[in-house]
């Protein structure tokens, strides 16, 4: 009976080890679009911080660009300074004409800005960081209720990923997805926000979600310690149960 036990213990501890190992190695990993704090509304400024982990095993993240199409006309779009990082705002001037709901035409916008890490600095191989780019801009479109900005991520080795598909109406994830920032309703007074009140409440939200995060790492790398652990047992069980039946085995030899 001691033998089945053994065994039963064994193969449920090492199942519970590698269901461990599995859950915490399991991440979204794709370049996304985030607001901390109230969400930039339409004819409005807001804060965008532009989360890019890393895919390549061998090789880690040297410049990340963003792409901000013609049609939002943001004339004002300021990069948050990252040690390591030199960021460039790229202006370019429109197709055509693009009339606010103001009433005002804007001719020249904001058409890419990018990060290219310094020497010595990139978002290291491998799956275990990630790195985040803010900007501050606006006037957000009145017109629509989502924004994208298509992404280029690219790496020390020369490969570079482009994040530019967009969501479908079905919902279904397509395999690299444009980063996606959801527009608010104007206020009540037509107005949809400034650069000081919204910047200060998203750096207050982000630095609750950055807490959050680090939370959520420190218990991933916590269940990867316990499937090691589950495996252990598993293991010790198994030999346990091994040395048990050999020793029964040995006593029953001796006996006959």
């Amino acid at each position: 009976m001691s033998k089945h036990v053994f065994k039963r213990a064994g193969f449920l501890a090492a199942t519970v080890g590698i269901a461990g190992l599995l859950s915490a190695g399991v991440a979204s990993a794709h370049v996304t679009a985030n607001v901390y704090g109230p969400q930039p509304a339409k004819g409005g400024y807001g804060s965008i911080f532009f989360r890019v982990p890393n895919e390549e095993k061998d090789a880690g993240t040297v410049k990340v660009e963003i792409t901000v199409k013609p049609e939002y006309a943001l004339s004002s779009v300021r990069a948050k300074p990252l040690p390591g990082w030199k960021a460039e705002v790229v202006k370019s001037k429109l197709p055509a004409p693009v009339t606010t709901d103001s009433g005002t035409q804007i001719t020249e916008a904001v058409s890419k800005v990018s990060w290219t890490a310094e020497p010595g600095t990139k978002i290291a191989a491998g799956s275990t960081e990630f790195q985040e780019f803010q900007i501050s801009a606006g006037k957000f479109p009145a017109n629509v209720d989502t924004i994208e900005f298509p992404a280029t991520q690219t790496y020390e080795n020369g490969k570079v990923v482009e994040w530019n598909q967009p969501t479908p109406a079905s919902g279904e994830e397509p395999e690299h997805p444009a980063p996606v920032v959801k527009l608010a309703e104007k206020s009540a007074d037509g107005h949809g926000g400034g650069h000081g009140t919204d910047a200060k409440a998203s750096e207050e939200s982000h630095a609750a979600s950055s807490s959050s995060d680090n939370t959520a790492r420190w218990l991933g790398g916590a269940g990867l310690v316990v499937g090691a652990l589950g495996l252990g047992v598993g293991a010790g069980a198994t030999l346990r149960a091994r040395r048990a039946t050999a020793s029964a085995k040995s006593d029953t030899e001796g006996t006959e």
